[in-house]
């Protein structure tokens, strides 16, 4: 423990009653941890086998056990280190016969379970109104309350809710004609049983002697229930939290169990981690201001070592394309000047949506980046679409990228048809494409089949010599005409906005086929696609070996990581706070998702937002977000694009003066 401090020490050797740490950013409370699992075996000698410890990831789980295993050494015993879902899977599997379901269950994922709610809503005719994902939430939502169907109560006057509680009646009933658990079931089951039977709670109390729990202001209604009924008030419990950190509301998660467990857990200690071991004193200070606007029942102020650094930059761009640019620019900047890594620089975003522009401007200039919190602009269905329709047009050898879309849209071309197809591909030595055209493998299917799959592969072949005297981005334009695949995308999505999204992704495809045309006239189609899967493999090489990229992630995704240099993009209202966020606790939880990005920066951090941002087609003025008021104005360095310092200074305080004003107006 010679590297700890005594805040720090005292955490790990206290266990004469249950434990809250209230551990702030970049306090350590990982290494906490692992030494107090250490000091449990080796002081306290309760064995290993008999201690747990909670995590919400398997990121974090592997982390806590490499560092156990450091501090244990070669131990043969090793104490449970696992997340909430994988105990209550533990104890379901272990007291099945007390359950609602039989052994061999399923564990159904998110798409199982929308495509079940999908189905209960076309049962109750009401599938073209309401998106089967926002009831499969509302759903969720209850389980995470520890919420039974008969134990709903919805408001008459909410019609919305009184159909979600009719489907999740249904969607239970469901499930366990299936002998299926969703995500929530897999803590809701172990809770019921072990609160049910006292012979179960009894076995599984004397299972776990010693019960630690991480990131414990994430925890819903449902996991606190877990957690209490495994301790069952005693002093064999250590939680480590941290409320100003507590931005998963969206999910279920309720801050207040930090509060609840002094009134569950009468003898509670409470010890504060604030010294701060990732962060400059500049970062710290701003993280500081922001987050005192919340109220606390814990109050805590995080301090560093590292010195105070350089001061906090803000950048005002004229555009949502500006910002992006400013920003890639920066980072190549930074590169060059102060020969920092990749690695070292991170762009933070609200919504994943953002991301695109992110990723164009650093592949412009040749920065490898890794997308995370999101998925790639690659990995989307209609883009993987699209570059395969243009893969079987320059090649049409590949067989791969004509399975994908052969039934996209659908062309009445079935499962059976095309397991025939590929069987006839095989036996007479041809590319599936060359098959779609053969006579004799044609006479063998029925007249309907043999015309679909026959027109398909004429078309596919117009178009390849079509595409021979055109250039790639007017073949992509016409083979999207025409297959109608904008109306297609329309009837498939799930609602208006995901039309609008996968819509906007096609177009920004397009966007990249003509830049690409416009840098190399003489570029074919094939030169497009190859260049398209190099962006591809580069991207998928270097997020599986994890080598030296720009991350661009989430706020949310970005939480428990560090990077040296931060930039926190679209800080401006409707983004940041969300627009969707309109009650005084949306905006306490948004001010905390804030202070989460903010605290991922180890030297440098760069706060951005938009003047201008281009929605629904229409160009609209925006507004700097309400949070850059509450951030200590003496260490902010503007960037507003003019060549003065002194000029980028007046045009911030002018803008947070009229920040204030407009905040004041809507009071």
């Amino acid at each position: 423990m010679q590297n700890l401090n005594p805040q720090q020490i005292k955490a790990i050797r206290h266990t004469k009653s249950p434990l809250l740490v209230l551990a702030g950013a970049g306090s350590g409370k990982t290494s906490v941890i692992a030494h107090k699992i250490s000091y449990l075996i080796t002081k306290e000698h309760i064995c290993p086998k008999k201690i747990t410890a909670i995590t919400f990831t398997n990121r974090a789980a592997k982390e806590m056990r490499e560092r156990i295993k450091k501090t244990l050494g070669g131990s043969k015993e090793k104490p449970r280190i696992c997340t909430f879902h994988t105990l209550g899977l533990t104890i379901l599997r272990a007291e099945i016969t007390l359950s609602d379901y039989r052994s061999g269950f399923s564990i159904l994922d998110s798409n199982d379970t929308v495509g079940i709610v999908t189905e209960l809503l076309r049962k109750e005719k009401r599938i073209g109104d309401i998106a089967p994902i926002l009831v499969q939430y509302r759903i969720s939502s209850w389980k995470s309350l520890f919420l039974l169907p008969e134990e709903v109560i919805v408001d008459k006057e909410r019609p919305f809710d009184a159909l979600c509680l009719a489907v999740y009646a249904n969607y239970r009933e469901t499930l366990l004609t299936y002998n299926a658990v969703d995500f929530d079931d897999l803590i809701m089951a172990p809770v019921k049983i072990l609160s049910e039977n006292n012979v179960a709670r009894e076995k599984w109390q004397s299972e776990i002697e010693y019960l630690l729990v991480d990131e414990y202001q994430d925890t819903n209604a449902a996991q606190y229930k877990l957690v209490r009924t495994l301790t069952n008030g005693r002093q064999n419990m250590t939680v480590v939290g941290d409320d100003d950190q507590s931005i998963y509301g969206w999910r279920g998660a309720d801050p207040e169990n930090l509060n609840q467990l002094q009134k569950d857990y009468p003898t509670l200690e409470v010890i504060k981690l604030e010294q701060n071991y990732r962060s400059s004193g500049s970062i710290l200070k701003a993280a500081n201001a922001l987050i005192e606007n919340n109220p606390h029942d814990y109050p805590k102020k995080l301090w560093s070592e590292n010195g105070f650094g350089d001061p906090l930059r803000i950048i005002s761009a004229s555009t949502e394309h500006d910002e992006a640019e400013r920003i890639a620019n920066d980072i190549l900047h930074r590169q060059l000047l102060k020969r920092e890594p990749n690695g070292a620089f991170a762009i933070l975003i609200r919504s994943n949506h953002q991301g695109r522009l992110f990723e164009r401007a650093l592949l412009e200039r040749n920065i490898p980046y890794t997308l995370s919190g999101g998925q790639s602009f690659f990995d989307y269905a209609e883009i993987k679409d699209c570059i395969c329709y243009m893969r079987i047009i320059a090649n049409p050898l590949d067989n791969n990228a004509l399975l994908r879309i052969l039934n996209v849209p659908r062309r009445g071309i079935g499962t059976q048809s095309v397991k025939s197809l590929v069987e006839g591909a095989t036996k007479l030595d041809l590319s599936i494409l060359e098959t779609t055209e053969n006579t004799d493998f044609l006479d063998t299917l029925s007249p309907n089949i043999a015309k679909n799959i026959g027109f398909f592969g004429r078309w596919i072949r117009s178009l390849r010599e079509k595409s021979l005297a055109c250039d790639p981005d007017v073949t992509l334009s016409t083979l999207l005409d025409d297959i109608g695949y904008e109306d297609w995308l329309a009837t498939n999505a799930e609602d208006e906005k995901e039309s609008e999204r996968r819509n906007k992704n096609v177009q920004e495809l397009l966007s990249w086929v003509q830049q690409l045309v416009k840098k190399d006239t003489s570029i074919d189609l094939s030169g497009v696609v190859s260049s398209l899967t190099l962006f591809d493999i580069i991207e998928r090489q270097d997020n599986e070996k994890n080598s030296d990229s720009v991350s661009i992630t989430t706020l949310h995704a970005a939480k428990g990581l560090e990077y040296a240099n931060v930039y926190i993009a679209g800080f401006e209202e409707g983004i940041m706070p969300h627009r969707n966020s309109t009650t005084e606790i949306e905006i306490q939880e948004e001010r905390r998702v804030a202070y989460v990005g903010i605290t991922r920066a180890k030297k440098n951090l760069t706060l951005s937002y938009s003047r201008t941002r281009k929605r629904y087609g229409q160009i609209e003025p925006c507004e700097p977000s309400r949070f850059l008021e509450e951030l200590p104005a003496e260490e902010i360095q503007w960037r507003s694009g003019n060549s003065s310092q002194t000029s980028d200074k007046k045009v911030g305080l002018e803008t947070i003066a009229q920040l204030r004003m407009s905040l004041g107006n809507q009071k």
